[in-house]
């Protein structure tokens, strides 16, 4: 059996930068911990993770502890969002109800789902039988859990939108996925328009 811990970042300090380069709030750097004790007493093999900075941080306690070297893959990151256009209900309505749709400039839910589902196939094919850290965003990972269970949609994504940070656990044979588990999740609120 294969395991894939997933763990989306704490909260971030959207003060601090882009995107891509967020640090992680006051509390984003006391709640990672959280992830760390939800691993404790479970073995980990290999790390992967999204290149943002958010992700990397929320895990860096996990890769210390461990000693553990991070592989970055930018397949990993979280969608891009499109110019002009806050995260609201009425735009994850529409994502969700429309995986090709996207504001200009942006990334639509199937491309992102395309792009994670590719690293972690080849997180699988090389990693069997071993459990796998991989540090990641909210709506990426939703569009992981929607690849392996079509159930999982919008109410199920608008449930986790607030659980930073958020551990869950991806079983799988082979390839082929068993089921997972949630882990453990802090609330925090998020911020709409970014």
């Amino acid at each position: 059996m294969t395991g894939l811990y997933f763990v989306r970042h704490a909260q971030p300090d959207y003060r601090t930068g882009t995107d891509r380069t967020f640090s992680l709030s006051e509390e984003g750097i006391s709640d990672r911990l959280k992830a760390l004790e939800a691993l404790k007493g479970i073995r980990i093999d290999a790390a992967f993770s999204s290149p943002y900075r958010r992700s990397l941080l929320t895990i860096e306690p996990i890769l210390n502890q461990r000693n553990l070297t991070v592989t970055t893959d930018e397949r990993l990151r979280e969608r891009v969002k499109g110019q002009g256009q806050c995260n609201t209900s009425e735009m994850f309505i529409k994502r969700w109800a429309d995986h090709n749709f996207c504001e200009p400039g942006g990334e639509n839910l199937a491309q992102t789902q395309k792009r994670n589902i590719e690293a972690v196939s080849e997180i699988l094919d090389t990693y069997r039988d071993k459990n796998i850290l991989i540090g990641t965003h909210g709506t990426a990972l939703c569009t992981i859990i929607n690849f392996y269970d079509r159930n999982f949609g919008y109410e199920d994504f608008m449930r986790a939108i607030d659980f930073m940070p958020w551990v869950i656990r991806l079983d799988f044979e082979g390839c082929e996925y068993k089921g997972r588990e949630e882990i453990a999740f802090i609330e925090k609120e998020f911020h709409g328009c970014l």
